[in-house]
């Protein structure tokens, strides 16, 4: 093969690169994003927003998906946060069941809850000790509402079986419970998907 045709061949193989380098950015990049971010807006606006939650006047205050820190006593008490409930900082805190951090985080938190809500630490439902691998989930179990339901009538003045009766208002098929979704219908908030 003389000099001549393996620059030809290398030239030709640049060109062959380049042009599907092109075409996959385009189609990629480009194409692939704008069909499935259109898709979304069409068939799942609700979700594909963020799954935003709004008063009645429109105003936004929170995300279904995305777990708050409410330290009030007036309201329900949702998992910890590894991250500070930080949506853009997802993360568990990779801490293993020896780690002497861990435990010594939860034992903190058990013995505030034991506190709190008057109960023995053998009574705490698991997920009000330990953070999800997200760090920001926004449930509960079931288990974990109702430990804190008489707190929540005492502190509001309210009736035991009012609170039960949120509770299974908003608790869902798979037994867990939407903890902003709960305070707000506790503050009387009419909430509206956005």
């Amino acid at each position: 093969m003389s000099l001549h045709t393996f620059r030809r061949h290398c030239r030709s193989g640049w060109l062959t690169t380049l042009r599907l380098t092109l075409v996959m950015a385009l189609l990629l990049g480009l194409a692939y994003p704008l069909v499935v971010v259109t898709l979304g807006q069409l068939w799942f606006p609700h979700q594909a927003n963020g799954s935003l939650l709004a008063d009645s006047k429109g105003r936004v205050v929170g995300s279904a998906l995305v777990g708050q820190a409410f330290t009030s006593d007036r309201y329900f008490q949702g998992r910890p946060s590894a991250v500070d409930y930080a949506a853009d900082q997802l993360g568990g805190s990779n801490l293993a069941p020896s780690n002497p951090a861990l435990r010594q985080r939860v034992l903190s938190d058990a013995r505030r809850i034991t506190a709190r809500d008057g109960v023995a630490v053998g009574e705490i439902p698991v997920d009000l000790l330990t953070a999800s691998g997200s760090g920001i989930d926004p449930d509960i179990s079931m288990a974990g509402a109702e430990l804190q339901m008489a707190r929540i009538a005492r502190v509001r003045g309210m009736a035991v079986k009012d609170v039960q009766a949120l509770v299974a208002r908003y608790g869902r098929r798979d037994g867990n419970i939407n903890v902003l979704r709960l305070n707000l219908a506790l503050d009387g908030i009419d909430i509206q998907p956005q």
